[in-house]
């Protein structure tokens, strides 16, 4: 998640302070969650300057509600803008890569079609990884406002590298050597938004690499791929993308303070198994185990954060779904 007003997320932090996870604990949503080593997170993947304090404050206590804005529907074009230097970091390219290519609709992708626009049509759970582009000009240089990282995606889209797609998503991932200015490391690990590009909206994704601040932005050091780095981008990206369906413009759903669906999850992921090296997973996708992120199942009496409906429905028969807020 992130709103359009980064004041907000200071706001937040002057007066809850920063939380680290540690070892994640049993949060009554429906499973055990998985024990994953790793650093104390001083920023929460998506956009937000509060931690995990989603297992501990009221922020996963509220109801998540409709604005009254759009949310995307059909299949979305996944385009890939890889900026900076990538050689020698192919792994981090095929990972990322192969995620958005098996991701969309599966039962995880599914949670995001509980929220609907005012016309009763579902956010969608078709993702279709459309390709990629590496931008190694540094054009734009190694720090990023948002305003640039909205250049980045222009200027693939004028020289024609990239189509200018109505139904496309276009997340520029940051090579280790850049950041932006707009808070990456010290406030979020990714963030969406929209912006008019060449005359037409689009939505985007930034994400920015893990390895800059790998005990902020991975939550294992030991992770399911062997790379920590890519692993953490691959949760941040997982909600960065639910967040862009079920709130595209920064009007539609999210709680009173601001978050938005996989917000209300961030760093929680549920019953996880090991891996074949010994890592935390709790989603197997193409050839790949990863540890992603739950995503939040909204129902009337609250919610519950999941990976999939089979876990909302015992969740919602224990009464796991019912928010003090």
């Amino acid at each position: 998640m992130y709103r359009s007003a980064k004041v907000m997320a200071v706001v937040v932090v002057a007066v809850l302070g920063f939380v680290g996870c540690g070892p994640a604990v049993d949060d009554g949503s429906g499973g055990d969650v998985g024990q994953v080593t790793g650093e104390a997170k001083a920023v929460n993947p998506t956009g937000k300057n509060i931690g995990t304090l989603l297992n501990t404050s009221r922020h996963d206590r509220s109801k998540i509600a409709y604005h009254n804005g759009p949310v995307l529907t059909g299949p979305q074009n996944l385009y890939f803008i890889w900026y900076g230097n990538w050689a020698g970091d192919s792994g981090t390219q095929n990972i990322l890569g192969e995620l958005a290519a098996t991701l969309g609709n599966t039962p995880y992708m599914q949670i995001n079609s509980r929220y609907t626009d005012g016309s009763g049509r579902p956010a969608s759970a078709g993702m279709v990884y459309a390709g990629g582009v590496t931008d190694s000009t540094y054009a734009h240089g190694s720090s990023l406002s948002d305003a640039d990282i909205v250049a980045v995606i222009s200027d693939q889209i004028l020289s024609f590298a990239l189509p200018q797609d109505p139904q496309g998503i276009y997340v520029v991932v940051a090579s280790a050597d850049v950041t932006a200015t707009s808070g990456f490391c010290s406030s979020y690990c990714g963030q969406h938004n929209s912006a008019l590009v060449n005359g037409g909206q689009l939505r985007y994704v930034f994400l920015g690499h893990a390895n800059r601040c790998l005990s902020a932005c991975a939550p294992q050091t030991l992770s399911p791929n062997g790379n920590a780095a890519a692993d953490g981008m691959a949760s941040t990206l997982a909600g960065e993308l639910s967040d862009t369906v079920t709130d595209p413009a920064l009007t539609s759903w999210y709680d009173r303070d601001g978050f938005e669906n996989a917000d209300k999850c961030a760093w929680t992921f549920g019953t996880t198994y090991a891996a074949a090296n010994g890592a935390q997973a709790n989603i197997h996708l193409g050839t790949r185990d990863f540890l992603l992120q739950r995503n939040f199942w909204p129902t009337s009496r609250g919610g519950v954060c999941v990976m999939n409906q089979t876990q909302a429905l015992a969740a919602i028969s224990n009464g796991d779904d019912i928010l003090s807020f």
